[in-house]
């Protein structure tokens, strides 16, 4: 994107340069067939995790990279805007891995956490319900203990690698029907468990190559040692790994809104009207300076937030900021490129119309933007209660 960065180490600049190359040769030329066929990339998947890109923010211990978010989030950012279903895949399977990584037993990560990071395995994260999207805690998938283990039932909707994930962290009810937040515990779930299976994938507007579906859970029996932390209090390990999937989200959107940004500054150095390029009339030049300026900021909020995450300070707060400014960015960024395109941008001939299309789910997914909005009000109403 010949975006200027400056980062962390002289390591992490050549880890960029690694991942812009990978973009050029292996992701940006298949996005658009890709997205046309709704073929998941799955060897490039199995190419990220034998580049190390699969597991960077974990410990070098488990076979993570040992690289901070401030890194990986530019890693993330670098192939969204190469194409979107690698970049968010990549995200959601950080956030699968999370809850095993940070709240796990040192059991647990000796024996999964290798296979997970390694790049032989995919995740999915499985929150959402039907009848439950923003309102998490009202989930009805339910883990009944069975002395040995539990037993699930229900179904997960809008999962992200639903069928072709190779592990679900799954969040259900081992709590009383009417328990809320207090009653949910964090599950991991191979997907070859008996009782596992995903409905066909749902027919969306844009990210077509990357599968979403309705995952069934219909009396899968796992054992005892599947449990991820404390029982019934599986609820405060989901919302922690959203904190952290909401920086993702948004590195996601501000790669999105940069190749937007690219293709219309492109197309309008090259276009020529009234005798001169189209980015010479003010009116033109005015609009592709906002896009920049707004580009250039959610960068930069989302990284602030990388950096207090990585420095251990709170960044609940910051992360919706940064999910709530990119992804709307995104989506105007997008438009405006279809604008700057005109009839082209309307036409699949030219990426513009792609990118509006992914655009807006990055508004819905992991927290609509509305939820952004409540989470930071009563971080602001906390804030001024303690003041």
């Amino acid at each position: 994107m010949g975006v200027e960065r400056t980062l962390p180490t002289p390591e992490a600049d050549d880890l960029l340069e690694l991942v812009r190359d990978l973009v050029d040769k292996e992701v940006r030329p298949r996005a658009a067939q890709g997205e046309e066929s709704a073929e998941f990339p799955r060897d490039l998947f199995t190419l990220l995790g034998e580049s190390g890109l699969l597991s960077l923010p974990y410990p070098s211990e488990y076979g993570g990279g040992d690289q901070s978010y401030e890194v990986y989030l530019q890693v993330v950012e670098e192939l969204a805007a190469g194409w979107l279903a690698v970049g968010l895949g990549l995200s959601v399977h950080t956030l699968a891995c999370y809850p095993l990584a940070s709240f796990g037993s040192a059991e647990q990560k000796e024996r999964l956490l290798p296979g997970m990071l390694g790049g032989r395995l995919l995740g999915a994260y499985c929150l959402s319900e039907a009848h439950s999207g923003s309102d998490a805690a009202a989930m009805a998938t339910r883990a009944a203990g069975t002395g040995a283990g539990y037993r699930i039932e229900g179904a997960k909707s809008w999962i992200t690698h639903g069928g072709v994930a190779d592990f679900y962290t799954l969040f259900a009810r081992t709590g009383p029907a009417d328990s809320g937040a207090n009653g949910i515990s964090c599950l991991h779930v191979p997907a070859a468990t008996a009782g596992v299976a995903a409905d066909a994938p749902e027919r969306k507007m844009g990210m077509s190559a990357s599968p979403t579906a309705v995952v069934r859970f219909d009396g899968a029996e796992v054992g005892a040692d599947a449990l991820v932390g404390e029982r019934d209090k599986g609820f405060a390990i989901a919302l922690s790994a959203l904190d952290s999937g909401r920086l993702g989200i948004a590195a996601c959107a501000v790669g999105v809104a940069q190749a937007a940004l690219d293709a219309a500054v492109a197309y309008a150095g090259e276009r020529r009207q009234f005798g001169r390029p189209i980015i010479e009339h003010q009116g033109l030049s005015f609009l592709l300076a906002d896009m920049a300026t707004q580009v250039e900021a959610a960068r930069e909020l989302y990284l602030a937030a990388a950096r207090r995450r990585d420095s251990g300070r709170p960044f609940a707060k910051q992360a919706a900021m940064a999910k709530l400014f990119a992804t709307d960015t995104a989506m105007k960024a997008a438009t405006d490129a279809v604008q700057v395109l005109g009839g082209y941008g309307y036409t699949r001939d030219f990426p513009v119309e792609r990118f509006m299309r992914e655009a807006k789910v990055l508004q819905i997914v992991e927290g609509t933007n509305q939820i952004q909005r409540v989470v930071i009000g009563r971080h602001l109403a906390r804030e001024d209660r303690a003041g």
